[in-house]
């Protein structure tokens, strides 16, 4: 089959692979007939995930099953499946109380309870190098499910590909972001970040009662994508200093600050060449907390802040102090897909929120090397990209 191979740092190809087979009595197979790339794939194609051997990347898939091991009962050859990320295997304590992203069972070599940064990690994620359980992911024509009675759900037929696609990862990771802050209704929310997750975010926050929505992000073209898609007022980020986003933001919200703050964008923060240098050279840090640091400043005392941009090592400098004086609630972590997907599953179904207006470009698996390119790159004014295997 064809699969888009992640070699080393900057290097991804569409090479012919192996298919993937049965492996244990629980796994399914299915053939992909969408998949996306996420932000976080972003995060192993530039090194901050460390991965020594090739690898398939991807974790937004569906398609059609294929093929099932015998103790699989949940869904059959030629059902039509969206699949979660995270694996899960629906046994374990963590997944018996509600946090699947947690399992103790699906990434057996490098599982444990420290959350290290090269070791003890969670459990395992399609396509997310081996830290991560060493599966391989859905940018393939194939793809093997562990646990499939677990994390598949099936999707009607009434609905496009790509109005389920993101049932996968963002959607499910934007309802974390504010379900986890508790809206009671009319709060002011503001999204650092409008890529994909943040974007889903803002949509996410009007459907819980937002009064008000409020998109941060250093590119024009993703800040007129969240004004149209999730009709969220919009600050550029490109020239201004950080301190004055905070007192934009304050200034909307008569000095207080927001109520609920998101940070989307994670440690791939812009920093410049001394911030870079320092952060490798001296704190053994990869990437940066400037987003997280902004979230911070921005909410309100008493505030909430979702951290559901990925942060891959510990970092100096860490505002306690701010955190303790403000008196702030902050929550972070991988979205626990499998606990939200049934009902969000409905809120598609019945027409209550639009995922598929985000996508940018939609391009077949073998254009996958262009699409990772202009991904990075913020070119073409590329927000989201669906591949065709």
């Amino acid at each position: 089959m064809k699969a888009v191979v992640f070699h080393k740092p900057k290097d991804v190809s569409v090479d012919s692979v192996d298919d993937p087979y049965i492996k244990n009595s629980s796994d399914a197979i299915i053939k992909v007939t969408s998949t996306a790339i996420c932000g976080s794939d972003l995060h192993i194609l530039n090194g901050c995930f460390p991965q020594v051997k090739d690898m398939i990347m991807g974790h937004e898939c569906m398609g059609i099953v294929e093929e099932v091991g015998k103790d699989v009962k949940n869904i059959s050859k030629g059902d039509r499946v969206v699949v979660p990320f995270p694996v899960s295997c629906g046994y374990c304590w963590f997944c018996t109380h509600g946090v699947p992203p947690a399992c103790e069972n699906s990434n057996p070599d490098n599982y444990g309870p420290e959350g290290g940064i090269v070791k003890e990690k969670g459990g395992g994620i399609l396509g997310y190098t081996d830290l991560y359980g060493g599966y391989d992911g859905g940018q393939a024509e194939y793809l093997r499910i562990p646990y499939a009675d677990v994390g598949p759900r099936k999707v009607s037929d009434e609905f496009s590909d790509e109005q389920v696609l993101f049932l996968t990862d963002i959607f499910p990771t934007g309802y974390s972001a504010i379900d986890w802050a508790g809206l009671k209704g009319g709060e002011t929310v503001a999204v650092f970040g409008s890529g994909p997750v943040g974007l889903m975010a803002q949509k996410v926050a009007w459907l819980k009662g937002a009064g008000r929505v409020i998109a941060i992000d250093p590119n024009k073209y993703r800040l007129e994508t969240a004004e149209r898609t999730a009709n969220s007022e919009t600050i550029l980020l490109n020239d201004i200093e950080d301190k004055d986003v905070i007192e934009i933001i304050r200034d909307m919200t008569e000095g207080r600050g927001a109520d609920v703050v998101v940070d989307a964008v994670g440690m791939e923060a812009k920093s410049n060449l001394l911030q870079k240098a320092g952060n490798i050279l001296h704190h053994a840090q990869i990437g940066n907390i400037n987003a997280l640091g902004m979230a911070i400043s921005a909410v309100r005392r008493g505030g909430f802040v979702s951290v559901v941009g990925v942060y891959g090592t510990t970092y100096d400098n860490f505002p306690f102090g701010q955190i303790f004086d403000k008196g702030l609630t902050i929550r972070a972590g991988q979205a626990p897909v499998q606990n939200y997907i049934d009902e969000l599953i409905r809120l598609v179904e019945d027409r209550k929120i639009i995922l598929e207006d985000i996508i940018s470009h939609t391009l077949p698996l073998s254009d996958a090397k262009h699409a990772y390119d202009i991904f990075l790159k913020k070119e073409d004014n590329c927000v989201k990209v669906v591949l065709k295997p």
